[in-house]
């Protein structure tokens, strides 16, 4: 069964940084993708990034230029590295993957408090 565990966030002052691991417990497993969202109070879920199989990442345009994704697709790992917090990076931040083949199955882990405050 696949169990994704996230370590990191907390809390941090607006320009500072902070930094979000996850990876899979126990066995390694084949996905095709995997990335981080994040969703705040009262907001949609969004995005914020992700790896692909091969070297292909995507950050979405509200985190680019602050954050870094990195990680290893057939290590299961992933890594957001968050630079110039703001105020409104305050979020449950997700961590997920993307199983190979067809049907699709997404994997998500419990979540992780992301609060930005002065």
């Amino acid at each position: 069964q696949v169990q994704l565990v996230e370590s990191g966030g907390g809390l941090a002052q607006p320009g500072g940084s902070l930094r979000l691991s996850c990876a899979s417990s126990g066995s390694v497993f084949d996905f095709s993708s995997m990335g981080w969202y994040r969703q705040a109070p009262g907001k949609e879920r969004e995005l914020v990034g992700n790896i692909r199989s091969g070297t292909s990442t995507y950050l979405s345009a509200s985190v680019k230029g602050r954050f870094t994704i990195t990680g290893d697709i057939a290590e299961n790992t992933v890594y957001l590295e968050m630079n110039g917090l703001r105020l409104e990076d305050t979020a449950v931040y997700y961590c997920y993957a993307t199983s190979m083949g067809f049907p699709v199955r997404e994997y998500l882990a419990r979540g992780t408090q992301v609060t930005v405050s002065s």
